[in-house]
């Protein structure tokens, strides 16, 4: 049997390439969950995805299944709580900033509408070579930033479209880029 062709970044690690193989790229619609994922990324900044993954459950635990009015509600006493949690990432500016990110997302009526809204409810298709950060993540960045989300700049808003299917940037040669681009728009 002939082995897929994955994006590059997949090989070599089963837990990445689990990731890439059911989740990666593919169209998310629930608010909740996109939200939960730019949390995620915003955890991830300065770190490797691998890291984040592995702790994913440890953070949907200490952030209540991310639920955003469980979160908007913590406290300093809840900051403190969560440096003090070695299965997540120790971070109070980013701890801090995904409290502030909840408390914006509540103040969106619909956070997957709005999301969507920046491609016209399709993901964008990529050709060629894969940028780290777009004029489009410049502008979704900017925009979240003057609702209230923290950790949100360029590099980690193109990661997280990327990762919720926003743009389908699987390689040219991937197995996953047709099926994800079958995909359902909204």
């Amino acid at each position: 049997m002939k082995p897929l062709n994955r994006c590059s970044w997949a090989e070599g690690n089963a837990e990445l390439r689990d990731y890439h193989d059911t989740e990666w790229g593919v169209p998310e619609f629930d608010s909740r969950a996109l939200w939960e994922k730019l949390v995620l990324d915003g955890f991830q900044a300065g770190l490797s995805w691998s890291t984040i993954l592995k702790k994913r459950e440890a953070f949907r635990k200490a952030f209540r299944g991310f639920y955003p009015v469980a979160v908007a509600r913590f406290t300093a006493r809840d900051v403190d709580r969560l440096l003090q949690d070695a299965a997540i990432v120790r971070s109070r500016s980013k701890i801090e900033a995904a409290i502030l990110s909840a408390r914006a997302y509540l103040q969106i009526d619909d956070f997957s509408n709005w999301v969507w809204d920046f491609v016209d409810g399709k993901p964008i298709q990529t050709v060629g070579p894969r940028p780290v950060k777009t004029e489009l993540s410049e502008r979704i960045s900017k925009e979240l930033k003057g609702r209230g989300f923290k950790f949100v700049g360029p590099t980690i808003v193109y990661a997280w479209m990327q990762a919720v299917g926003l743009v389908n940037d699987h390689a040219d040669d991937c197995f996953r880029r047709r099926p994800v681009k079958k995909m359902g728009h909204r």
